[in-house]
């Protein structure tokens, strides 16, 4: 197995954005850029990927979006969280936080 740059684990990609945009509000690319570069770039969350776990996220009131212009005089949709995402976040975090531990458990069983 290559120990270099992996696709997000199916299940774990809401939780990753969520995180991310607990730190700042973003657009799109710069989600990902900032999963990236969280992970030490192990972590790559393709386009065809972020945008509906984004919607996915909209739609479950989540998240918002709003449109800016950039500092490249570019129109942007901005992604930030809601209180509601910010409590699924704890709630996330914590099933994650047991999830890894029991695979840690299985993991270390010789």
């Amino acid at each position: 197995m290559s120990r270099g740059k992996s696709d997000v684990l199916q299940g774990t990609l809401d939780l990753l954005i969520l995180r991310t945009l607990a730190l700042e509000s973003l657009h799109g690319w710069g989600i990902s850029k900032r999963i990236r570069e969280l992970s030490g770039d192990v972590l790559e969350v393709n386009q065809g990927s972020l945008y509906p776990a984004l919607y996915r996220l909209r739609d479950r009131g989540l998240i918002r979006s709003r449109w800016e212009v950039s500092e490249d005089d570019r129109r942007v949709k901005i992604y930030e969280l809601t209180k509601a995402g910010s409590e699924a976040l704890v709630v996330e975090r914590d099933r994650w936080r047991v999830f890894a531990g029991a695979m840690e458990r299985v993991l270390g069983t010789a």
